[in-house]
Order: structure tokens, then C-alpha cells, then sequence
């Protein structure tokens, strides 16, 4: 009797289903992929106290080398410190921008989102430059100005983009993983919404720029 109640049970066990694995939104994903559909959790990670899960050990190792440039960020934070040129010869800085709102794009030249975006940024400059919005765009290209200069020639672009610094790069200073990705800097320098993997949708970003632009 013992052992058939034994064998019931164990027939039991190896008949039930195995339970569906924990999805969730990798981080990585999220932010270099622009991943929005939950994912099988095969590994995970604690910081700060948060414990976070993702798809595969090597986004699990991207999250480690830099934790900070994937966790949910928080706001108000201060900008990191930058310079840059842009294609006129005009330096922008945190100095240079301080009692200005600054948009802030990372982009590329080969990203067709960036692409897609930028006569959006340059309709936002158009439409608040004169209230005081800057809208910085920030090449990442590589091998000299002259195909950003072409490309934004070729598009009437009309707000500063500068070529990233090879020395002190920008976008290392921002923890930029992915373009195009957005930062809104208020007047006092601090970070106040960003916009990683993915370009801001107009409507909310009008009326982010509104509430900052009617602030003294």
C-alpha cells in the first residue's frame, strides 16, 4: 500500500504542468531594442535594493557594467556636465544654456527614428525658440562633419546640431545606450523628463515645454 501511494503521488507531480516562466520588460531590451512586450525572466540582478529581471546574461551583464543608465530615472536630477560645437562653431555647455529650457537629441544619421523626429524638433524650435527653448541635437556619426553637414543642409535644419565631442563625449555623460534619446533640461539646469530608445511624442512634449516655458 505504501508503495502504491508512493507511485500515485509521484505520478502526480511529473503529470502536472510546469508552471509558466515570470515575464516582465527587460531593461536592456527596453532601452536599446525599444522593446515593449514582456519577456521570458531568465536571470536577474539587484540594485539599490530593487531587484530587476531580464531576458539573458548578456543584458544582465550590460545592466552591471552601468545600472544606472537603464533603472527608471528619477526627476528632477542635475544635467551632467557637457560641451559641445555645433556645425556653425557656437559652443553650447551647461554654463552656456543656464536661465534657458534645452532639449537635448541624440541622433545619428543612419537611425531612421532620429530621422523621422528631427523636422518635429526643428517645428518645436520654430514654435519656442523665441520663448525660450533651445533645441540642441547632437550627432553621433563618426568620421567628420561633412555628412551631418550635408544631410542637415539637405533638410533646412535650422536649430544648433553639433558633432559630439571625441575627447569628453556627450552621450557618455548622459548614459546614452540607444538614439534617439531625449533629454529636457529646465531653466535651472536639472533634468526634468527624458526620452530613451524612442522619440517624445509631440503632444506630450508641447505640454511639457509649455509648463516650463511659462515659469520665471
Amino acid at each position: 500500500m505504501r508503495l502504491l501511494a508512493l507511485l500515485l503521488m509521484l505520478s502526480m507531480v511529473f503529470a502536472a504542468p510546469a508552471s509558466a516562466a515570470e515575464k516582465g520588460l527587460c531593461l536592456v531590451c527596453k532601452i536599446t531594442h525599444g522593446e515593449t512586450e514582456p519577456e521570458e525572466m531568465k536571470v536577474s540582478r539587484s540594485f539599490q535594493g530593487v531587484t530587476y529581471g531580464f531576458c539573458s546574461e548578456k543584458c544582465a551583464r550590460a545592466f552591471d557594467a552601468d545600472p544606472a543608465a537603464y533603472v527608471p530615472p528619477a526627476f528632477p536630477r542635475p544635467a551632467p556636465v557637457f560641451a559641445v560645437e555645433d556645425l556653425a562653431g557656437r559652443r553650447h555647455s551647461n554654463d552656456a544654456l543656464h536661465g534657458r529650457v534645452t532639449l537635448v537629441d541624440f541622433w545619428a544619421t543612419w537611425c531612421a527614428p532620429c530621422r523621422k523626429s528631427m523636422p518635429e524638433l526643428q517645428a518645436l524650435h520654430e514654435k519656442y525658440g523665441g520663448r525660450g527653448l533651445t533645441v540642441l541635437g547632437i550627432s553621433i556619426d563618426e568620421g567628420g562633419a561633412a555628412k551631418v553637414r550635408k544631410f542637415v543642409a539637405s533638410k533646412r535644419f535650422t536649430y544648433p546640431i553639433a558633432l559630439d565631442s571625441e575627447k569628453a563625449p556627450a552621450w557618455e555623460a548622459f548614459r546614452v545606450k540607444a538614439v534617439p534619446a531625449a533629454f529636457l533640461i529646465d531653466r535651472e539646469g536639472q533634468v526634468v523628463a527624458q526620452w530613451t530608445g524612442a522619440a517624445p511624442k509631440r503632444g506630450e512634449l508641447d505640454a511639457a515645454l509649455e509648463k516650463l516655458l511659462a515659469a520665471d
